[in-house]
């Protein structure tokens, strides 16, 4: 290595806490170092065999395998793979600006994680490689890319900078050498590593060699687990291999498998996790099952499954494409489209039977609830069987509930399936918008994902009942009889408060508040106008209704003051912030709400 021209940079920032906090929070599971290097390793020679499909010049050696040398001598382990390679940019991409996916998040999510859900994190936020640190004090990477003839060294102590210089290496591939802490030095033991690569390991493919005794020995087993029947395979393998594909700690929630024989053959190994990542999945809403064709891995950006789908994890192997497939055939194929609608099918179908254990099912529904309602939103073809597996909370219940359920509860004269969404659950149950809903005995579901403001409008009926929101729905639940006639103070109030409101009307839906915003009927309701407005799309503004209850006492004694003008201004502008904050929001003027609730109150006190 020449000295001269080795460049020293500084790590991204907050390396230190992410390293100290790596190193030492996961200090008893240090043996995940191995998994993680090998997985990154057999990830490479799998991008390589993908790109040498329209490349034949980065085509692997015959005998691509990963290699592990462990040397007492020296106490250094040597791990070498045939793979992609990287560049001098992408040494500094990759390995120098350390987690970014988030540091602070990571960290955060580590000192709230239980002692046994902590060596998940490695994986989940893409951190895996900084696990060598747990057991050395130096790394030295030394890359060279398919298809350049450079190759550079990355080395660093993990102390918060890190060295690039020019190197060589003979074939495309990396060569990554730990120098092994003093009490670290069991993983210098070549059994102790053939230990650890047949538990977190041994379902790779690719070919791993331990070198003893100057041989390397093979470590792995490398079948492909989803070829292998089903009598074959104990769930310590299939939880062995789900979480070696999401680099998790968790055990499966549920395990598809399945071989597809007839006009079309392939194989397919699914599992839906039993928890949530850590890191949220609206950043990246691809799927990412892989794709192999004859055990050979093509591409996990086949979008196998759709975005409302992409909590499942797997495989899917199929004998009927060309080891050639290029990524414009991937996008057209009718084979895709076949086992796609096939693997959809199976998923649906089995949270179909899980659905009918509603303790266990809920477990999922916690987890990736939200991102399957995604799926009635966007997804016509599959909307009504989905629309039976959401759940729920309720005016009139705990727990949870379905839309199956709540029709069948449905008091005799109902015909309408009603909703509120707001951002919290628990504070729907107390909202004002329940009230002639709760005095007619009429339920109402609860709905407090951002999403909700939108499906509903795409599913529109459920068991041919229409779904509604209760925002758009004063007209179902108008008390009758008589009310006292307060038209002046409506045409006062609405003259006073102008273009803030497209309305200002009398309600017979309130029991116990004087006012509540409406939303009309042929527009967004009042969720979806918050959300729209919180995102900046809300092109041209509805203006909300305002409704006031005729039998409440503040309205009553505001009718009997019709003649202070100043007072019915002042009381407008306060009856429709107070409206505002009935619903979640903030008064247009919190310095002006404030003041007008002061002088109100201090006026009641005086008198």
């Amino acid at each position: 290595m020449n000295d001269t021209v080795l460049e020293q940079h500084d790590f991204g920032a907050e390396v230190g806490r992410l390293l100290d906090l790596v190193v030492h929070s996961l200090y008893s599971e240090r043996e995940i170092f191995l998994r993680e290097l090998v997985a990154n390793a057999a990830d490479a020679v799998d991008r390589r065999r993908f790109e040498a499909l329209t490349d034949p010049n980065l085509a692997l050696p015959a005998e691509a395998k990963i290699r592990i040398v462990p040397d007492k001598g020296a106490r250094q382990i040597l791990i070498s793979d045939d793979g992609i390679g990287m560049s001098r940019q992408e040494l500094i991409d990759n390995l120098g600006t350390i987690a970014r996916s988030g540091t602070r998040m990571f960290g955060d999510a580590l000192a709230s994680a239980k002692p046994e859900d902590r060596p998940s994190l490695i994986g989940q936020f893409g951190v895996g490689f900084y696990s060598a640190f747990m057991v050395a004090d130096r790394v030295e990477v030394t890359s060279r890319k398919a298809g350049s003839e450079e190759a550079f060294t990355w080395a660093s102590e993990g102390a918060g900078k890190y060295t690039i210089a020019p190197a060589t290496r003979e074939h495309y591939g990396t060569d990554i050498v730990l120098h092994i802490k003093s009490d670290a030095e069991e993983y210098l033991e070549p059994m102790r590593l053939e230990t650890v690569i047949r538990k977190w390991a041994d379902h790779i493919t690719l070919p791993i060699t331990v070198a003893r005794d100057g041989k390397d020995e093979p470590a792995n087993e490398g079948t492909a687990l989803w070829r292998k029947s089903k009598s074959d395979i104990a769930e310590q393998h299939y939880a062995e291999f789900y979480r070696h594909l999401g680099h998790g700690w968790d055990s499966p929630w549920a395990t598809l498998h399945w071989k597809a024989e007839g006009t079309l053959e392939y194989f397919c190994l699914l599992f839906i996790p039993s928890m949530k990542p850590f890191m949220p999945m609206e950043e990246d809403r691809a799927s990412k099952v892989r794709l192999h064709v004859r055990r050979m891995f093509i591409t996990d950006k086949a979008e196998m499954l759709p975005h409302w789908l992409r909590f499942v994890q797997g495989v899917v192997d199929t004998e009927d494409l060309p080891l050639n497939v290029s990524r414009e055939i991937l996008q057209s194929t009718p084979v895709i489209g076949r086992i796609r609608k096939a693997m959809i099918s199976r998923v649906l179908g089995e949270l179909k039977n899980r659905a009918k254990e509603a303790e266990e099912y809920m477990k999922f529904w916690e987890n990736f609830g939200p991102i399957l309602k995604e799926g009635v939103w966007e997804d016509s073809e599959h909307r009504a069987e989905l629309a039976p597996l959401l759940r729920f909370h309720s005016s009139a219940q705990d727990g949870w509930t379905s839309l199956p359920d709540y029709v069948e509860r449905m008091k005799e004269g109902q015909d309408t399936i009603y909703y509120l969404s707001g951002d919290n659950a628990e504070a729907l149950k107390t909202s004002p918008q329940l009230e002639g809903f709760k005095a007619k005995g009429y339920e109402v579901l609860l709905m407090a994902d951002p999403i909700d403001a939108f499906w509903p409008e795409r599913l529109d009926t459920f068991m041919d009942k229409p779904i509604r929101s209760v925002t758009q729905a004063a007209q179902d639940i108008a008390v009758e009889g008589d009310h006292p006639d307060i038209s002046p103070l409506l045409a006062a109030l609405k003259e006073a408060l102008g273009d803030a409101v497209s309305d200002v009307r009398a309600t017979g839906r309130l029991t116990d508040s004087a006012v509540i915003l409406a939303a009309d009927d042929k527009g967004p309701d009042l969720q979806m106008q918050k959300l729209l407005r919180r995102a900046g799309r809300a092109m041209m503004p509805a203006k909300p209704i305002l409704e006031l209850n005729p039998h409440h006492k503040l309205i009553a004694a505001l009718s009997a003051k019709m003649d202070d003008k100043p007072l019915i201004a002042e009381a407008a502008a306060t009856l429709l912030d107070l409206a505002r904050v009935q619903e979640g929001e903030l008064p247009s003027d919190s310095t002006a709400f404030a003041r007008r609730v002061t002088s109100l109150l201090a006026g009641s006190l005086s008198g």
